[in-house]
Parts: C-alpha cells; sequence; structure tokens
C-alpha cells in the first residue's frame, strides 16, 4: 500500500470515535458529529452502520437522532443483518419502535425482523409488524 493509499490517523481515530458514541448511545454527540458532517450511514469493516451499533447497544434516541439525520433505517451489514432484526434479537423494544417510526421495514433483511420474531415468538412484535 503506497503513503498516499493509507488511511489518514486522524480520519481512522475519529470514526472510531463515533462508533464507540453510537455503541454508547451519545445521541447528543452523535447529532453534532452528523450534523458537522460525518455520514450518518457510516459504516465500520463489518458493514454495521452506526444506526446498526445504536440499535444493537439499545439507544432509542441515538437511533432517532442518526434517521433524523438522514442514515439508513433498513441498512444492512455485511452478513445481512438490519437494525430491526438485531433490536429484535436482543429484546431492545424501544429501539424497535424509533426505527420503525423513522421508516423500517420489518421485511428487509436475512433474516428479517419478522422472522426474528417468530423465531423468538414475540407475537407482540409481530402483531406491531403486521405480520400477527
Amino acid at each position: 500500500m503506497s503513503e498516499s493509499q493509507a488511511p489518514d490517523p486522524e480520519v481512522v481515530e475519529l470514526a472510531s470515535k463515533v462508533f464507540d458514541l453510537a455503541r454508547t448511545g451519545d445521541a447528543a454527540a452523535l447529532a453534532a458529529y452528523v450534523d458537522a458532517g460525518v455520514p450518518a450511514n457510516l459504516t465500520n469493516e463489518k458493514g454495521d452502520s452506526l444506526v446498526m451499533l445504536a440499535a444493537y447497544h439499545g439507544h432509542a434516541d441515538a437511533v432517532a437522532v442518526l434517521l433524523e439525520r438522514g442514515a439508513d433505517a433498513d441498512r444492512a451489514n455485511d452478513r445481512g443483518q438490519t437494525p430491526l432484526a438485531g433490536a429484535v434479537f436482543k429484546g431492545e423494544d424501544g429501539v424497535v419502535r424509533a426505527l420503525l417510526a423513522g421508516g423500517a421495514n420489518p421485511q428487509a433483511g436475512t433474516p428479517s425482523a419478522v422472522d426474528t420474531a417468530r423465531m423468538f415468538g414475540k407475537a407482540e412484535l409481530l402483531e406491531l409488524f403486521g405480520a400477527g
């Protein structure tokens, strides 16, 4: 890899910090970074978006601020998983509702949120998804 192709260490450090903010659910800081130009759909080396990380770690407020700033509610990671399916798997009902309010599709992904709810016998979520 030539010097010009190497990632800028400051950019890598900033991205790492923003991913940590999504994991810890710092909605205000995430909003500030995205407002300052960090892509709302930034993904890590596994294809996990900021929304995916915030959703998987149970941070509905962080999910909401990212979606309000144009993040894709249905962006699947490299394994085909969506934030909504991850939230169903983790039992994060507040995140499920935030994602649905932000336009998430319960049928998207592999397995989809509907499939995941069926796997875990979550009848109330199936009803919420219109798949009961």
